[in-house]
């Protein structure tokens, strides 16, 4: 492992996705057991894109925590889809991570809510009912956190939890991943915790191995911070850690 510094930020470097994952599913476990052993119970956010896969993976293997004293949440979800579509993050982290954790309680971000701004703000409500321990997050191939695409990213934002639009680049990445089958049966907009949101997490875990991110951790940490890189807000707050492989690391000078 290779640790470096990028202002505020600490990044680790991993020679293999592998080691990538079992690491930082080490450091969520050790969070996460630290705040049940202060607090008596731990709450996370936690996403559900393919770079999370064998993190996630290694979070179920490794065990550790006493799951039924953590509150769990996700960060986004598609405006409008079910929540059985099979591209729907409620239907992975439902399959994937609560049926094998059982935690206390999984919330879910409603995307097919009749009243969508409301329950934005219920969604929201429960989030701030109490702090929230962990925010595990990827790096979207735009440089996006959570669905916070360039054009819609504020660093400031008054809002926990909004509806936003997705960018093309957003959208053709959910392509080119094999979750729809073609641009247009993309959703243009999404449910998504706001920057601000995903920030006030006491620890944050930002996990990003594959080559195609490369570009996205290049600008992220040797470019401006500034939402035309979203991720880069990710270099004021030291409670966060990112963690790359050899490929997403490749292009860093």
């Amino acid at each position: 492992m290779k640790t470096t510094k990028y202002d505020q930020l600490t990044v680790h470097t991993f020679p293999t996705e592998a080691e990538l994952a079992q690491a930082a599913a080490k450091e969520a476990q050790k969070c996460l057991s630290a705040a049940i052993a202060q607090n008596g119970s731990a709450a996370a956010i936690l996403a559900s894109a393919n770079s999370q896969i064998r993190f996630l993976e290694a979070v179920v293997a490794l065990g550790g925590v006493d799951w039924s004293r953590v509150t769990l949440f996700h960060m986004d979800e598609y405006l409008g889809i079910s929540a059985d579509h099979p591209a729907s993050f409620r239907k992975y982290m439902r399959e994937k991570v609560e049926a094998l954790l059982k935690p206390k309680v999984f919330h879910y971000v409603p995307g097919d809510a009749p009243q969508p701004i409301a329950a934005c703000e219920a969604y929201e409500a429960l989030l701030k009912a109490q702090p929230i321990d962990l925010c595990c997050l990827g790096i979207g191939e735009n440089g996006h956190i959570a669905f916070n695409d360039p054009p819609v990213a504020d660093f400031n934002d008054a809002r926990g939890v909004k509806i936003v639009e997705l960018d093309r680049a957003c959208r053709l990445q959910q392509v080119n991943e094999g979750h729809f089958p073609n641009y247009d049966a993309v959703p243009a907009y999404a449910v998504t915790l706001t920057v601000p949101m995903l920030c006030s997490a006491k620890r944050m875990l930002c996990i990003v191995p594959e080559t195609r991110k490369a570009q996205a951790v290049k600008d992220t940490l040797e470019g401006p911070v500034a939402t035309a890189c979203p991720a880069s807000i990710l270099r004021t707050k030291p409670q966060a850690t990112l963690y790359l492989d050899s490929d997403s690391a490749s292009l860093l000078a």
